[in-house]
């Protein structure tokens, strides 16, 4: 095969690596701040996705253009969940917000089942044929979108946490939750406005997914999984980490796909979580404990 085409492989990847790296985001966002382990994170993730498909059904938007209705509604839901649900478990026992979680996961899974049913759903867009050449590369336009979208949410979400107000709030409660409350900051308030930020980022991530892959809810625990491993690869807590780690997973995908037999590229993603954790047990860019 020509050098062209690996090169290809490898920015396809990192095109849909960069999506992969926003939904893990979200995560990282969530466990960093709240301290709280997401299981339902695919399952928001896959809500997301079908929000995106229901907009350009009924009124024929692009998911580019619906993620910030999705956005808005991932935040709603996020807020309400940990406002009236997962903040009593914030200091309880690890294996209780498990269960909490997965029981939420279970619960979203089941109802997606039952709204949306088991068959794939898609979006058409008008450049799904569409490509994009730069030098020797022929880039998709729907995976050059959905990366450019995941780039723009993902450097908006670093420069609240860094200039806002809110944001640096936020920041105090992660690295010092009883000195944060100490000087009068809601801490319950802004646990619940960092999880409506979690779910409403990988609501976006999922809108953004809907231009490179069909919905349906089985891909919810899959998503779930790939957040998980993006994460730990980036480092728990690491919010450059996570979009590292999420190209870092989209260009080995891609690349095993054709190196290997398509059904293995999940097995070369744990080979890499491995391979990370045995020389740098914290993730890329997590700190030492």
């Amino acid at each position: 095969m020509p050098v062209d085409f690996y090169l290809n492989i490898v920015a396809s990847g990192l095109l849909t690596g960069l999506v992969y790296g926003l939904a893990a985001l979200g995560l990282s966002v969530i466990f960093g701040v709240v301290r709280v382990v997401n299981f339902a994170h695919g399952e928001m993730m896959v809500a997301g996705m079908y929000g995106a498909v229901l907009l350009f059904g009924f009124l024929g938007l692009d998911p580019v253009l619906s993620a910030p209705v999705v956005a808005a509604v991932l935040f709603g839901f996020g807020w309400l969940l940990q406002r009236g649900l997962v903040n009593r478990f914030v200091e309880r026992p690890e294996h209780m917000q498990f269960i909490l979680l997965l029981g939420i996961a279970t619960i979203l899974l089941n109802a997606l089942l039952m709204v949306f049913g088991p068959d794939s759903r898609g979006v058409q867009v008008d450049y799904v044929f569409d490509s994009v050449e730069v030098g020797p590369l022929r880039l998709d336009a729907v995976r050059l979108r959905a990366a450019a979208g995941a780039v723009a949410v993902a450097a908006a979400l670093f420069a609240f946490f860094r200039f806002s107000r809110t944001g640096k709030a936020i920041r105090a409660c992660a690295d010092n939750p009883l000195g944060a409350r100490v000087v009068g900051l809601d801490i319950d308030g802004l646990y619940a406005f960092t999880f409506g930020i979690g779910a409403a980022v990988v609501g976006v991530a999922g809108a953004l997914m809907t231009l490179v892959v069909e919905t349906r809810p089985q891909l919810a625990p899959e998503y779930t999984l790939l957040s998980f491993v993006i994460v730990i690869i980036g480092g728990l807590g690491s919010l450059p980490g996570a979009l590292l780690g999420g190209v870092l997973i989209g260009v080995t995908e891609a690349l095993a796909g054709v190196l290997l037999v398509p059904s293995l590229k999940a097995l070369v993603g744990y080979l890499v979580l491995i391979v990370v954790l045995l020389l740098s047990p914290q993730g890329l860019l997590g700190r030492r404990s």
